[in-house]
């Protein structure tokens, strides 16, 4: 799927980093996000990749930094580094860790990844977590890491991210999946951004928007509190016309959330594509 993906023309690949969902019809897994992208910056040349996103709490926030610079390294730098601190709450329980204060434990676990990625070292001793005297060697093949990535819309999360983040991430559940609901939303990140002082056009606007192909029968939502989005759907025409009135919004890079996920939706989607490059 990612081979065929980046020949017909895709600038990105992305996976879930979640380890468990429990539904009505069946307790579900997704296979494991970083062992994932090792295998896809292997199996691919051009597109970048990145976990949508990778939750601290599953991995010391040191080795979760040294994780990304080897993916980073194996890919030649292709790695972009999505961050957030996790919302589902089997991830937690049934895998041994603290669902509490994740904003809090978030903080102290992206304070540790963004210093050892940029700057290759740091001393921390936080209420969470600990790093004494760690050193990030080697540093992967960029001088300050991988670019970062913040999916959250929440105030505080997006205030202590703001000065430091690269670009940040909607997924459709939150603004129903059509780009006027991305207003309120960016405005909060343009004015986290103000309020660290920073130009708001500094960080990248990106969203994950949910479209439906041949043999989709409706994906629902991973979250309890979501109605499930209605999704983009047509020919390749209004396809296109869809996900390109999203920069009129202000966003510069989409991820396609597929229904199905298969290498016929991959490759149903190439010609929609085709006319997105055409402009």
């Amino acid at each position: 799927m990612a081979k065929t993906a980046e020949d017909v023309g895709f600038d990105s690949l992305w996976v879930g980093d979640h380890l468990l969902y429990r539904r009505p019809t069946g307790d579900v897994g997704p296979w494991e996000a970083w062992s994932t992208l090792a295998a896809l910056a292997e199996a691919t040349s051009s597109v970048e990749i990145g976990p949508l996103v990778a939750c601290t709490s599953f991995h010391s926030p040191p080795m979760l930094a040294k994780k990304a610079a080897m993916v980073d390294e194996i890919s030649g730098g292709r790695l972009i580094l999505g961050l957030g601190a996790g919302w589902n709450e089997p991830d937690f329980s049934a895998f041994g860790f603290p669902y509490d204060r994740r904003a809090s434990r978030f903080e102290e676990a992206f304070t540790i990844i963004r210093t050892l990625l940029r700057e290759g070292q740091i001393d921390f001793q936080g209420q969470f977590y600990t790093a004494r005297d760690c050193e990030l060697l080697p540093r992967g093949p960029r001088p300050n890491g991988p670019p970062l990535m913040i999916g959250s819309s929440g105030e505080r999360m997006l205030n202590f991210t703001a000065p430091h983040m690269d670009s940040w991430n909607a997924w459709h559940d939150w603004f129903g999946n059509r780009p006027e609901g991305l207003a309120g939303f960016n405005a909060a990140v343009d004015a986290a951004c103000r309020a660290g002082g920073r130009d708001p056009s500094e960080v990248e606007r990106t969203a994950t928007v949910y479209i439906q192909l041949t043999g989709g029968t409706g994906r629902g939502t991973s979250r309890d509190y979501a109605e499930p989005t209605p999704p983009h759907k047509g020919t390749s025409e209004e396809l296109a016309g869809a996900i390109g009135s999203y920069a009129d919004v202000g966003v510069s890079h989409v991820q396609l959330v597929l229904d199905p996920i298969t290498i016929e939706s991959i490759e149903e989607v190439a010609p929609m594509l085709e006319i997105l490059d055409r402009g």
